[in-house]
């Protein structure tokens, strides 16, 4: 059976990165990997976790360097900057009313705080960032963890589709995809179906929202008083940032950055997937019915108020 599961697993990726488009295959698009991937971990043990652990965490990572290569800084300032705004008021606002939501439904302390991290900032980063702070333990992490990606998989189904339902430009869903979904990987596929524009503005604020997780895990040590725990930093961000300006400032071969397009596309395409296939039943079945109330009613709160806001204010 792990034969057949490993099997299964490379031709899967093979055909994720290259769609053999001789043969009449479609490219496989960012919805499409990550249900393939959901498919396959109900069907099949992982047949190798810690390489599809670390090999997610780090293709997401060089996919949104590579996609710096391709935005001009100026233009992307000027797009995001109403949505950053908001970011600082969620991320403050999202926190606070997880705590006190946990606190009602009388949920684990530790884990009421990393699904509230999680929510207000970048789902599994900020959870696996926090929690070492917090000295989670491996069942508050699987169940934050858990929660979160469940939420992850269905933003990536149902956005792209009322986006176009309620007619938004590439601007507004952008700007609402990078505050409502959690985790950047599916903030970064919602944009892609969207648009190019969207892809762009959705990813520069997500990870500028990203970069919370810094000042979070400070005030989280002051919380739990621990002032001995070390602080992961995003340090790819400031790489992504970096990508930015080279592309602005400097005439890059079009060859170049036709390359980088490439490797970022195909490479979250792949990053989607390869999270689908760490969804397995296990991990949903320990999530439970509290966390996932409060995690949903996050989701809510965040997903309605920032819609409307950005309807608003966001041309």
């Amino acid at each position: 059976m792990k034969q057949t599961a490993r099997i299964v697993y490379i031709a899967l990726i093979a055909l994720i990165l290259f769609p053999f488009a001789n043969f009449g295959l479609p490219q496989i698009s960012a919805p499409i990997a990550l249900l393939c991937g959901l498919i396959f971990a109900f069907i099949f043990p992982n047949p190798c976790p810690k390489f599809n652990k670390k090999t997610s965490k780090y293709l997401l990572q060089v996919a949104v360097v590579c996609l710096g290569f391709n935005m001009n800084l100026q233009e992307s300032l000027k797009s995001g900057s109403e949505g950053m705004l908001f970011t600082v008021v969620s991320v403050v606002g999202v926190m606070c009313l997880g705590v006190l939501l946990g606190y009602w439904l009388h949920i684990n302390r530790k884990t009421s705080y990393l699904i509230s991290s999680g929510t207000a900032i970048c789902g599994g980063s900020a959870i696996a960032a926090v929690g070492p702070v917090v000295k989670a333990d491996e069942n508050e992490m699987a169940v934050s963890l858990g929660v979160i990606f469940i939420l992850n998989s269905i933003a990536l189904f149902i956005f792209p589709p009322l986006g176009h339902l309620l007619d938004m430009s590439q601007q507004q869903f952008g700007t609402w995809a990078a505050i409502a979904i959690h985790d950047t990987s599916s903030v970064v596929g919602a944009g892609e179906i969207y648009g190019e524009e969207a892809l762009q503005l959705a990813t520069l604020i997500k990870l500028t929202r990203a970069l919370w997780i810094i000042p979070l895990a400070l005030v989280t040590m002051f919380i739990f008083r621990d002032k001995t725990a070390k602080i992961s930093i995003p340090w790819f961000i400031f790489i992504f940032v970096l990508a930015m300006v080279i592309n602005t400032y400097v005439a890059l071969p079009e060859w170049f950055v036709t390359t980088m397009v490439w490797i970022a596309k195909r490479g979250m395409v792949v990053t989607l997937f390869l999270i689908g296939a760490s969804l397995s039943m296990k991990s949903i079945r320990q999530v439970g019915v509290k966390p996932l109330v409060q995690a949903v009613a996050l989701w809510v709160v965040i997903s309605i108020s920032s819609l409307a806001v950005v309807l608003n204010t966001v041309s």
